[in-house]
């Protein structure tokens, strides 16, 4: 690898490893983990998912999950009920407390991020654009 690739490689990872650092410092409730906090987003973004399927999205194998959807419902964020076809299967949903909790999470975290942005000058806000683009597409490949 070129020294050039080996320093872009180096720097555009400690910058997304700060920002997520700073993103994290603005949660607004340290006692969900950020797992429990994914699983929320996860059913945030996705709605009603069975355990299993919860499980694949996140990355984890299912036992684990299973762990995480129990310490939800313990917090009132999440629900399990029978699926509707398969008898062996449940479905897992956002209360309205879980969906509260997570709009105010993914709002703290965006109005520090829009502070940040409003920083910059249109032609750097263009390029972080352009940036948020090609890091999505890279992080959604899965070599």
């Amino acid at each position: 690898m070129p020294e050039s690739e080996y320093l872009l490689t180096s720097r555009l990872r400690l910058a997304v490893v700060r920002l997520n650092r700073r993103l994290r410092a603005q949660r607004t409730n340290s006692t969900v983990t950020l797992t429990q906090i994914s699983a929320l987003s996860c059913l945030h973004k996705c709605g009603q998912l069975t355990p299993g399927e919860l499980a694949a999205k996140e990355g984890v194998q299912p036992p684990s999950m299973t762990r995480v959807i129990t310490a939800l419902e313990e917090l009132g964020y999440a629900t399990r009920s029978p699926h509707p076809s398969d008898g062996r299967q449940a479905i897992v949903a956002l209360t309205d407390a879980g969906r509260a909790f997570i709009e105010a999470d993914i709002s703290a975290r965006e109005a520090w991020l829009d502070k940040r942005l409003a920083e910059l000058t249109d032609d750097e806000r263009d390029t972080l654009a352009a940036a948020a683009e090609i890091i999505d597409r890279m992080a959604g490949n899965q070599n």
